[in-house]
């Protein structure tokens, strides 16, 4: 009679646990002990560029701050969308985590999703931002950023960019410079800034936006960068302009971070976000950064929640006033 009267005690304690939404023990011994195994981080590139060696850096030093191994899986495509895809069918345990990078934030707005880029992802440390510029030919006329936007003013929809594909921040961008500055520019979507600097260098289009694939022709003498696009200006090109210094108003580095599946433990998160901020800290993930002129930017799991927010609320003010939503 104890026994089953015990038992029916715990019974009850643990449904009205439930019903409070009360963590079991074993979850809270779980996320005490976390981690106990490996650790997948999935990021939206291909192996050997500048979001993929930063975080095989900042991975292993994840892995000796976690003791256990943090291990990257490439899935690229889809404009870098298709790991915070597959976190909405992924056991929310922690132990498989996301790279978030903005095309995230516009798809509500230009692809028919089940998801809140939002609301269903545990945000839980954003890590850095990506290097951008505008370059041209060095014997280009155009020897400034106001010489670009002089000659798209005489020249309407002739001059030609081109970027790592359409819908891409680096598209939007320049879209959002047309639109500011009443010009038109055209738009030459690549596969990637491998084909679109082969362009470039072969007369094809008349200028790129990209991440720093351009450097070393701006450094041997081929290729002029017109305009960086961060908050300040680059270490690497100290003497080249902001867009927000030339007073178009434009910031761009497009934040990255990583995430968890939407109900993981907010303790885990809390580790999780730990580690990584230690891992980011260290000067060889400083320094693989540096090798692409990025630099850290760090956010916390509420700040960074915040900034996605925020970010898809801007994004769609963009995508509606350039058109490009989705068909209905």
């Amino acid at each position: 009679m104890q026994r089953r009267h015990f038992l029916a005690q715990a019974g009850a304690l643990a449904a009205t646990a439930a019903t409070l939404g009360l963590a079991s023990a074993p979850a809270l011994a779980q996320a005490d002990n976390f981690p106990q195994r490996p650790i997948r981080l999935i990021i939206g590139y291909t192996a050997g560029g500048s979001t993929d060696l930063p975080f095989r850096v900042l991975a292993e030093n994840a892995s000796k701050i976690f003791g256990q191994p943090v291990i990257i899986e490439n899935k690229p495509g889809a404009g870098g969308v298709l790991p915070a895809q597959l976190m909405q069918t992924t056991q929310p345990d922690g132990y498989t985590l996301a790279q978030v990078a903005m095309p995230v934030y516009r798809l509500p707005y230009t692809t028919k999703i089940n998801w809140d880029p939002v609301k269903d992802l545990s945000y839980v440390i954003n890590l850095a931002g990506y290097s951008f510029g505008l370059v041209v030919p060095v014997d280009s006329p155009i020897k400034t950023m106001q010489d670009y936007i002089a000659y798209a003013r005489a020249n309407p929809g002739r001059l030609t960019y081109g970027s790592p594909g359409s819908m891409t921040t680096l598209h939007l961008t320049m879209e959002e410079l047309a639109m500011k500055q009443n010009v038109q520019f055209s738009h030459i979507p690549y596969k990637g800034n491998s084909e679109s600097m082969q362009a470039l260098l072969g007369g094809h289009v008349m200028s790129v936006a990209d991440t720093p694939a351009w450097a070393q022709y701006v450094e041997t003498g081929k290729l002029r960068l017109l305009s960086t696009w961060g908050e300040k200006r680059s270490a690497r090109f100290p003497n080249v302009p902001t867009l927000k210094e030339l007073g178009l108003g434009i910031v761009q580095t497009s934040p990255f971070g990583v995430v968890a599946p939407k109900g993981t433990d907010p303790k885990v998160v809390k580790k999780l976000h730990d580690g990584f901020k230690k891992a980011m800290e260290m000067q060889n993930y400083r320094d693989a950064l540096a090798k692409f002129d990025m630099e850290p930017f760090y956010m916390g799991s509420e700040q960074y929640a915040h900034f996605a927010a925020d970010t898809v609320k801007k994004e769609k003010a963009i995508i509606d006033k350039l058109g490009l939503n989705k068909p209905q």
